[in-house]
């Protein structure tokens, strides 16, 4: 992948951060996503799924809630966006069975890039016996009454930069020195109007990042939820509003290394702007609830009583059960890193 981005900004020129993202992560001979299982301990990354049954449990409970709420449709689509290993889904499914006619109703269509994920998936959720599908997009998942939910996927979607300089912003790209190495650049042209009008004002040096595929997701759903009810739901690691920084980062073996020690090797991650997501999805005319935090939401959905029972059936489970509540819970962990 190196070689390959090299050939490309000495052809055409500097890439775009968003086209360094989305060759590094999804190319489909050498992206990160395509080619690997990334998760758990002997991957890159873990997630709350990985960490705890309790968090798909919460989940479960949010998907037989809103089923209700939607009148209780005869066939609904439970998409999730990004499923990992499928230990998410497979811990929602179990908590389905509390509602025979949800469970019964409750068609699962995975969206997932990976095909080696895929496999994996298939045979975590085999054992669950619901019926599952794969697709690719989510304007492919048919017109029934839809419930979407997807936890650290949106970090993952590309983004572009932008940097204030001489009161205006421009757009900072991918380069390469005369040696190979590859590097930010920021050649100080405006970036176009389109672009920048909505973002707000700053100080000279400021850095910026805008999410296009955020906007697109809104727009989509917005279309899909105006055809047939449904709800989404989106768990993930930012800020409520709108900051100015850098934050694209890369994990190798649950550690931060240089976004360009290894393209394509590592997992390239940004921190969502919640603010900008939701006032994106109340321009389309979508209902929106929160940012939360994730702690809040959690003891929201009883996962401190539901600890309590899972260490009352298995006693000798209890510091184990207690080291996974804290880290989904407290503000040093995940509690209020993540946003729901």
């Amino acid at each position: 992948m190196h070689k390959r981005l090299l050939a490309r900004i000495q052809e055409s020129g500097p890439v775009s951060v968003a086209e360094y993202m989305t060759l590094c992560l999804l190319d489909p001979v050498d992206g990160y996503y395509p080619t690997r299982d990334p998760l758990g301990a002997g991957g890159d990354f873990i997630t709350a799924p990985e960490i705890s049954q309790m968090f798909g449990e919460a989940l479960g409970l949010w998907v037989i809630q809103s089923w209700q709420d939607l009148g209780r449709p005869n066939s609904f689509n439970l998409v999730e966006l990004g499923p990992g290993r499928g230990v998410m889904m497979a811990d929602i499914l179990k908590v389905l069975r509390l509602d025979p006619a949800c469970r019964k109703a409750c068609q699962v269509v995975l969206i997932e890039a990976s095909a080696a994920l895929q496999a994996v998936q298939a045979k975590t959720l085999g054992p669950s016996g619901a019926n599952v599908g794969w697709v690719d997009r989510l304007d492919a998942v048919d017109d029934a009454p839809c419930l979407i939910i997807a936890n650290e996927y949106l970090d993952c979607l590309p983004i572009r930069q932008f940097v204030r300089i001489e009161g205006a912003w421009s757009e900072r790209r991918v380069g390469a020195t005369k040696t190979g190495e590859l590097r930010f650049e920021v050649d100080g042209r405006p970036a176009p109007q389109a672009i920048t009008q909505s973002l707000p004002a700053a100080e000279d040096g400021a850095i910026i990042e805008v999410c296009p595929a955020i906007d697109l997701l809104t727009d989509h759903l917005a279309e899909r939820f105006k055809q047939t009810a449904g709800r989404a739901l989106f768990i993930d690691y930012g800020p409520s509003e709108t900051e100015f920084a850098d934050t694209l980062q890369a994990l190798k073996s649950h550690k931060k290394v240089d976004v360009f020690e290894a393209p394509s090797d590592t997992d390239l991650t940004a921190r969502v702007d919640f603010g900008r997501f939701k006032n994106s999805a109340i321009d389309q005319g979508l209902s929106t609830q929160g940012p939360t935090f994730q702690a809040d939401w959690l003891r929201a959905m009883n996962i401190e009583a539901r600890a309590v029972s899972l260490i009352q059936a298995n006693p000798g489970s209890k510091p184990k059960i207690m080291r996974q509540l804290h880290r989904l819970l407290d503000p040093d962990e995940m509690g209020t890193l993540f946003k729901v």
